[in-house]
């Protein structure tokens, strides 16, 4: 018998109000495993997906899928959604924390998604789910349905509108709590996952370059203090800790590196780190997108190119953030194929959002002071922010 047919044969045996209460706990049971896999940065079990799709199918055919079982905690419909929202979420960007906190954000608002059989009006925001492919879901925007295939199609419009209201009363300084979020959202790293789930779920984008498969070696260095002294001293930096790695694949914007020999320990997604190939002279400034490992000897990472150079820099704490240091960070020059200013890489939470005057100490041949103002504030997570900055004009 096919999978489903030994779903119903198991059902058939279960009084009628046991049902809701058996699917339940596939669903649920199905939905932890891809959660503990997804914690663990590692590919869920082969078939897991399949068989999460079929659960809920049958429970949609049996007309239960929004039933809460006696002592449940939530709706068939919102364990299914929950499990595969977090699988559209690109969970192999996020940290444990950042994972478990979507999980959390998912099992108060998955249920603001609407469903249907039927071809909707595909708006960015659509994606559709084939019950007998082993994969979460897939955008539309991104891959159109097999015709002829009963798919589900569901719409993220009204969770991602959700998603820009709420983070905007976070950063208009409202309590998470007053809006049925956790605590992490109100962290610098909490806002940074809100506005990536807002491009995940509401605007997932299409790959800008093909990738080529390679297989030669690279080396790693890894964190914002590393990168700050193997900047400021060169080769000859002491103490800077450095992994052996191989490209797997490149593009024009990124790596996939396969870990050789060296410690990983401090690496983490969000990250910045810099990459030296053996054939290139130059460290490029990169971000750990995703992290994936299959067990615990194989791990792999996704590299997107920021710049071809860095200048570290000491940016001057302003009195109001309680700091009368000075800051290690990295300034990246402006691309011109890519974009038409300079970008500041700060630890997460050093600066507010629309930071004043910056002053930035350059020591190098000669010491230059420099004073900047943030423009935009293009990536923040739990590792670093990344400003994008221009020379201050204004009267002080």
């Amino acid at each position: 018998m096919t999978t489903p047919e030994i779903i119903d044969d198991h059902l058939n045996r279960e009084p009628l109000q046991a049902q809701d209460l058996a699917l339940w706990r596939d669903l649920y049971a199905l939905s932890q495993h891809l959660l503990i896999s997804n914690l663990a940065a590692s590919p869920a079990g082969v078939g897991i997906w399949q068989q999460l799709h079929q659960a809920y199918d049958t429970a949609r055919r049996l007309g239960l899928a929004s039933n809460t079982p006696e002592n449940a905690a939530s709706t068939l419909q919102n364990i299914y959604f929950s499990a595969v929202l977090l699988g559209c979420a690109q969970p192999a960007s996020l940290t444990s924390c950042e994972v478990n906190f979507v999980a959390a954000y998912l099992g108060n608002f998955a249920d603001w998604i609407d469903s249907t059989n039927s071809i909707p009006a595909k708006t960015p925001a659509t994606f559709w789910i084939d019950p007998a492919c082993d994969a979460a879901a897939f955008a539309c925007s991104r891959k159109t349905a097999p015709p002829d295939t009963p798919v589900l199609y569901f719409s993220c419009d009204r969770l991602a509108t959700l998603l820009k209201t709420q983070l905007a009363s976070l950063e208009a300084g409202g309590a998470p709590q007053q809006i049925n979020l956790p605590d992490f959202a109100g962290t610098p790293a909490g806002h940074g996952v809100l506005r990536r789930l807002i491009t995940s779920w509401g605007e997932p984008s299409k790959r800008r370059f093909p990738r080529r498969r390679q297989n030669y070696r690279a080396v790693l260095c890894s964190g914002l203090d590393s990168l700050w002294r193997l900047f400021q001293d060169g080769d000859a930096a002491e103490t800077i800790e450095t992994s052996s790695w191989m490209i797997t694949n490149e593009s024009p914007d990124g790596y996939t590196a396969m870990h050789v020999s060296g410690k990983t320990g401090g690496m983490s997604v969000g990250d910045v780190t810099a990459i030296r190939t053996e054939t290139g002279d130059n460290w490029q400034i990169c971000i750990i997108r995703w992290a994936l490992s299959e067990n615990q000897e194989h791990l792999e990472l996704g590299l997107q190119i920021l710049a071809t150079c860095a200048v570290p820099a000491l940016l001057a704490l302003p009195a109001e953030t309680g700091g009368f240091g000075r800051l290690p960070v990295l300034i990246l020059p402006k691309i011109q194929a890519l974009r038409s200013t300079e970008m500041l890489v700060v630890p997460s939470g050093a600066l507010v959002k629309q930071a004043n005057k910056l002053v930035l100490v350059v020591e190098k041949e000669n010491i230059e002071v420099r004073e900047v103002r943030s423009t935009r504030l293009d990536e923040q997570n739990s590792q670093i922010a990344v400003f994008s900055i221009e020379p201050d004009t204004l009267p002080a």
